[in-house]
């Protein structure tokens, strides 16, 4: 089992940026048969331990000569360097049943994928469950060699679970599937028959008894009277 060093602190809020340049990690231990409380553990330690546990796997906290076993809970991180800032610890009863989302991995070739070239989406990527602490595991596999047409799907059903695991996540719930990759094809351009279009006549037709710019006035059929 993954192992670190309890240390108890005093210090909060802006004072621990001195604590956590020196390399130690602020952290809350809370839960089950454990009074809550603010301890330090090493960072760098942490770090190996929160990426081979996850928050599935149980740790091993020790403080002076008592043990703890906890889940790795809620990790605050920099947000521009993803460090981890702060941690919270729950630790468990081994006799009660504790909740956990574990992530799932895909194991197996799809025949789907393989001989017709399928695109395999993964829908789910962690199941929730109620499980035995003891039972606990960090991932939990999902057989994709059963994909074998288009359409083909695996089911939060169909996954084998821990011993004394109980599903969370609603069974019906869809983790993969295949589906044929449709290509879209570019729509050819459509020809214009320039015959069809009516070319629009510039400028508008003069009303009857007007004159249009340039044409010849219209000759008096009378001549004036001449002056008696």
């Amino acid at each position: 089992m993954l192992e670190m060093t309890l240390e108890k602190r005093d210090t909060f809020g802006k004072k621990l940026a001195k604590s956590r340049a020196g390399g130690k990690l602020p952290v809350v231990v809370y839960g089950s048969k454990h009074a809550s409380g603010s301890y330090f553990v090493p960072a760098k330690e942490f770090k190996k331990v929160w990426k081979a546990a996850g928050e599935s796997t149980l740790v091993s906290l020790k403080e002076e000569k008592k043990t703890y076993d906890v889940l790795i809970q809620d990790v605050a991180v920099h947000p521009l360097t993803g460090e981890p800032m702060h941690a919270d610890f729950y630790a468990i009863d081994a006799n009660k049943p504790v909740e956990v989302k574990v992530a799932l991995e895909f194991v197996g070739v799809s025949p789907a994928v393989k001989n017709l070239g399928a695109l395999l989406v993964k829908v789910m990527h962690e199941i929730e469950i109620k499980v035995l602490p003891k039972h606990l595991v960090h991932q939990i596999e999902v057989d994709i060699s059963g994909l074998e047409k288009f359409g083909d799907s695996v089911h939060v059903r169909d996954i084998k679970l821990p011993e004394s695991a109980d599903l969370i996540t609603p069974p019906t719930e869809v983790v993969a599937l295949v589906k044929e990759i449709i290509e879209e094809k570019e729509e050819e351009p459509v020809a214009v028959d320039l015959t069809a279009i009516e070319v629009e006549k510039k400028g508008k037709e003069p009303k009857e008894g007007e004159e249009t710019a340039g044409s010849p006035a219209p000759e008096k059929s009378e001549k004036k009277e001449e002056k008696k």
